[in-house]
Parts: structure tokens; sequence; C-alpha cells
């Protein structure tokens, strides 16, 4: 073999490399948000620190997927989700669907037939800590929590979302509706439950 045909092999080697580090460096500085995601999707931190190791671990293997240009961040929480997913059903968990009839404001309503209608809102805001909000999320069902993590958490669009599920846009909407629906019931109950306790 000439020097002329080892030179393009070792010059596309450097690349790649090259390419490789800038991609993990890129992935990395987007960590926080991965975790902050990471931690609202799962019960604990080690779960989240977990979920976020195994995100970065496939992401590192196939970083040759992504394609530069696009978002990175939605690839990421893509990655993280799926990963994140397939954890539930490896659990198998059984979601609770019980019909939700009552109106948007089931704090108000479970606070006024707790305390014949002396409601002190101040008094429910300090009672809901994170950990309660944590322990909420942790209560609505998968498929729905994941859309309300992304959008009202993650700050993500309808589109953005949709496309790190890999769903339509009108189900993201459908299932932020019903995920936020769930969620306000899980925290009323709990307000409640303070207020009795």
């Amino acid at each position: 073999m000439s020097e002329t045909t080892r030179e393009p092999d070792a010059r596309q080697i450097a690349t790649e490399a090259r390419d490789r580090v800038r991609f993990e460096e890129e992935a990395l500085a987007l960590s926080d948000q991965v975790y902050r995601v990471a931690r609202h999707l799962v019960g604990s931190r080690e779960e989240a620190e977990d979920l976020m190791q195994e995100t970065y671990a496939r992401a590192f293997r196939s970083w040759r997927s992504f394609q530069p240009g696009t978002n990175l961040r939605a690839w990421l929480l893509r990655i993280l989700t799926n990963l994140n997913i397939d954890r539930g059903r490896r659990q198998q968990r059984t979601p609770d669907m019980q019909p939700l009839e009552e109106g948007d404001y089931f704090l108000y309503n479970k606070l006024e037939a707790a305390a014949d209608g002396d409601t002190d809102e101040e008094r429910v805001v300090e009672r809901l800590s994170q950990n309660d909000v944590v322990s909420a999320l942790s209560e609505v069902p998968h498929d729905f929590r994941d859309v309300v993590v992304l959008v009202d958490i993650g700050d993500f669009t309808y589109a953005d979302a949709a496309q790190i599920l890999d769903i339509p846009i009108g189900t993201v909407m459908s299932r932020l509706h019903r995920g936020r629906r769930i969620l306000k019931q899980t925290m009323a109950d709990q307000a409640v439950e303070g207020e009795v306790a």
C-alpha cells in the first residue's frame, strides 16, 4: 500500500474522532435539562440518575445516527422517553383509569367539602411542597405523564413533544389535557388528606 492510500483513512479517522468529541461535549452540556426531565418522569433521584445514564450510554453508542444541525435536546429526550416507556412496560404498570367527571377545580371542591366552605388558599399552597408535586406526578399514568413533563416542565411545544414521543400533535393535546386533570385530582386529594390530618 502506498502512503496516499493510507492518508485518507487517517484523515477520515481523525475527522470522525473530532465529530464524536464535539457531539459528546454538546450532549453533556444538556445534561442538566435531561436530568430535570428524567426526575419528573420517575419517582426517585436514583431512578432519574439511572435513566439519564442509560440515555447517555445509548446516545453515545448511536451518535452517528444524530444528524448535525437538528435539535440535539429533542433527540436526547426522545431517547430518554423511549427508555422510560420501555422501563414502564417492564414493570407492567396498569394505570388506574377512573373516570374524571368533576370540573377542573378539584382542589377547591375537595377543600370546600372537607372544611365546610372555609378555604384558605395560602394554607393549601404551603402544604403542597415540591415533593408533593413530584409524588402526584408519579401517580399520573405513563403516557399522560410523559406529555405533561415535556410540555409543562420541559417547556417543549406540542410539535416538539409529538416528535420526541413519536405521536401525532392531537394525541399530545388530548394526553396533556387528561394528564393535567389527573394531576389536579391527585394534588387535590393530597391537600385534603393534609387538611384532615
